[in-house]
């Protein structure tokens, strides 16, 4: 058993960020993480972009180099998964039957994909992607594939379906919704993609489901839709979403609401363990319901750092605006926000491509830019500080939205 401290379950970007930012904070005890991959923290945004793109390597995905954990006292558990929690005795159990006291210890156990309930999910062929190991699979199999089944047309999917597009595959994108990225996106938006991927030859099936997953011989060969056609697979993606690794908290007796429940300084029902990143359910201003559990880079950086500031003696609400991002067919999608699918869109263009403000009864939920890069950071700036243009104004070219962000007015 080791001498207490800061104990991090999960070796992802949270609980890496967490760990870093509680050292850059002045915290002089020990920090452990414990992740459950055999290799260190690294960047799994670029899995579905970059790296399927062979525009980056292994080496390129690693948060840290190696000697940063070293330097840092920052103990790194690979190949180690987190079993059970004792809030009474403040220790973990590992699989391997170690166990480890904390202090305070931090949940940034992310999430997992969301699994298709069909036969054949299992067959060889058919592949998820939320780890290097799943994209080095995915990367060999590539190569022998000749027609791919996308299923769920969401960030990942589209990501995955441009990748493949573009090296002359023929790819079918099967989706439940009426349009691709339905829940996240606006209907401006999603018709601007939809479009680009169909120019580059994707097939698009909307409100399509799976019935099942055929094959011979243990090898995927099609996918047979609800209408009962099949339709032609050699490669298949399920990207349908994820779901919170919330299990460990709920053993524990900690409340879970479709993600670990936290309050406004991201701590638990147990005043000595907090929740941050992909599993955390917290409060926020910017969600139509006052609380979200959001799946972002920026969400777990940030809650990393407030976790690392409280612990550190700087307790502060978290606060940060939600944004995020997306590489499709050479079109950069930027997010700002929690809209509804529900709310209104008001499109602008701007000098490289073009933006859609969402409303909810006039006011400003969220922005969207495609191509807009000084248009995006105007946006987060707007968003932040609760400003609301009418969408009179956001549809108007003229109306400087850079004045606005920087507090100088509009027109």
């Amino acid at each position: 058993m080791n001498e207490g401290g800061i104990v991090i379950i999960g070796a992802g970007q949270a609980g890496l960020q967490a760990a870093a930012s509680l050292r850059e904070s002045g915290f002089d005890g020990p920090v452990t993480m414990i992740g459950d991959e055999p290799i260190p923290p690294y960047q799994r945004p670029p899995l579905s972009k970059a790296y399927l793109a062979g525009k980056v390597d292994a080496a390129g995905l690693f948060l840290r180099a190696p000697g940063f954990y070293v330097e840092h006292r920052i103990g790194c558990e690979t190949s180690s998964m987190a079993v059970s929690i004792d809030r009474g005795g403040r220790r973990i159990r590992l699989g391997d039957g170690r166990e480890i006291a904390y202090d305070h210890l931090v949940l940034a156990t992310g999430s997992r994909n969301r699994p298709l309930p069909v036969s054949g999910a299992e067959l060889a062929g058919v592949y998820q992607l939320r780890s290097i190991t799943d994209a080095d699979r995915i990367q060999e199999a590539i190569g022998e594939a000749r027609n791919i089944a996308i299923v769920g047309a969401g960030f990942i999917g589209l990501e995955f379906a441009s990748i493949c597009a573009a090296r002359g595959l023929c790819v079918t994108v099967i989706e439940a919704a009426d349009r691709p990225m339905a829940r996240a996106v606006s209907e401006p938006i999603a018709a601007f993609f939809r479009e680009t991927h169909e120019k580059a030859g994707i097939r698009f099936l909307f409100g399509s489901g799976v019935q099942a997953i055929e094959g011979r011989t243990g090898r995927v060969e099609a996918l047979r839709l609800s209408d009962g056609t099949a339709c032609p697979a050699d490669l298949v993606l399920i990207g349908i979403g994820v779901l919170p690794n919330q299990e460990l908290a709920a053993e524990a007796g900690l409340r879970v609401e479709d993600g670990i429940v936290v309050d406004p300084v991201l701590v638990t029902d147990d005043p000595s363990i907090s929740a941050i990143g992909d599993c955390a359910r917290f409060p926020t201003r910017f969600a139509a319901h006052g609380v979200a559990r959001v799946e972002s880079v920026q969400n777990a950086i940030d809650q990393a750092r407030c976790v690392a500031a409280r612990i550190a003696g700087r307790p502060a609400p978290y606060d940060a605006v939600p944004w995020f991002w997306s590489d499709q067919g050479g079109h950069k999608l930027q997010m700002v926000g929690l809209p509804l699918p529900g709310d209104v869109s008001v499109r602008r263009p701007t000098a490289g491509g073009f933006a859609v403000f969402r409303y909810r009864d006039a006011y400003l939920t969220g922005i969207e830019t495609v191509d807009s890069a000084t248009e995006h950071m105007a946006a987060r700036r707007i968003i932040a500080r609760g400003l609301s243009p009418t969408p009179d104004e956001a549809a108007d070219p003229a109306f400087d939205l850079k004045a606005l962000a920087m507090g100088r007015g509009g027109a």
